[in-house]
């Protein structure tokens, strides 16, 4: 039987420094579907360097509208290091109908400790918006040597999240910068979640579990910078029971964002 899958970490677009397998939304979707992806919440590769953000999450809901062989649900880019960035998560709310926005601030240029990211979450959690905050998009050893650009230190998060009740915050490849008690310690803050792109090692997933209850886990592919069937893979070769499966693939994400009516 085709697993159910709901993917949280996806990009439409192109990467900047190179082209990548599937970064035609069409095939890309084509990709997805077949592998029993039902639904998949997209950034935009364009978010991380183009300043007119505006547009960009204007083309990212476009585009996602646009594809019709899965649910494609638009997380627009907001970064609170600009001028009149509640402006672009009002338009992310009520001009696109986004339920989620995410973050980059390591391209965006600012550090967790920065009041307007405080600020931001706090916005975002009134509008009842997930926040996705991407801790890293690219291994460093694969950078163009021009593009380097160090993962978010997430040192500050537990301090901002314990003064924002209510936060929903997904953290996006974000299990190769934050581990063990840290992770535990930002998990254990409020309504935190992480995706499983990330996660390296035989038995990866299962040993996550060990630090992370299995409702706080979301299958998240970052494809198509990375191959979707790594992250199929993730799931296969770490011995999970169905009832884990069933969460992680679908529940969870679920739990975040409703099915749309």
């Amino acid at each position: 039987m085709t697993p159910r899958i709901i993917d949280a970490n996806v990009n439409l677009s192109r990467w900047p420094t190179r082209r990548v397998p599937h970064d035609d939304p069409a095939r890309l979707v084509a990709t997805l579907s077949g592998q029993g992806v039902v639904e998949a919440w997209a950034g935009s590769y364009d978010g991380l360097l183009h300043k007119d953000l505006a547009s960009v999450n204007a083309r990212l809901a476009h585009e996602c509208r646009a594809q019709s062989g899965i649910r494609l649900v638009p997380f627009g880019s907001v970064n609170p290091a600009q001028p009149d960035w509640e402006e672009d998560l009002r338009r992310c709310v009520e001009e696109h109908g986004m339920p989620g926005i995410r973050l980059h601030p390591n391209y965006h240029g600012y550090a967790l400790d920065h009041p307007a990211f405080a600020q931001l979450l706090a916005l975002a959690t009134k509008r009842n918006l997930v926040v996705a905050l991407c801790l890293q998009m690219e291994d460093e050893r694969m950078m163009h040597h021009a593009f380097r650009v160090a993962p978010v230190n997430p040192a500050p998060l537990v301090a901002v999240i314990e003064t924002i009740p209510g936060i929903r915050l997904l953290l996006l490849n974000s299990l190769s910068v934050i581990r063990g008690p840290a992770l535990q310690k930002v998990v254990r803050a409020g309504d935190v979640s992480v995706d499983l792109s990330s996660r390296e090692g035989a038995g990866g997933v299962a040993s996550l579990l060990e630090e992370v209850p299995v409702d706080r886990v979301l299958f998240g592919s970052h494809a198509p910078y990375l191959y979707f069937e790594s992250a199929l893979l993730k799931l296969k070769e770490s011995d999970l029971t169905p009832a884990q499966l069933r969460a992680i693939q679908e529940q969870n994400a679920r739990q975040l964002i409703p099915a749309a009516r």
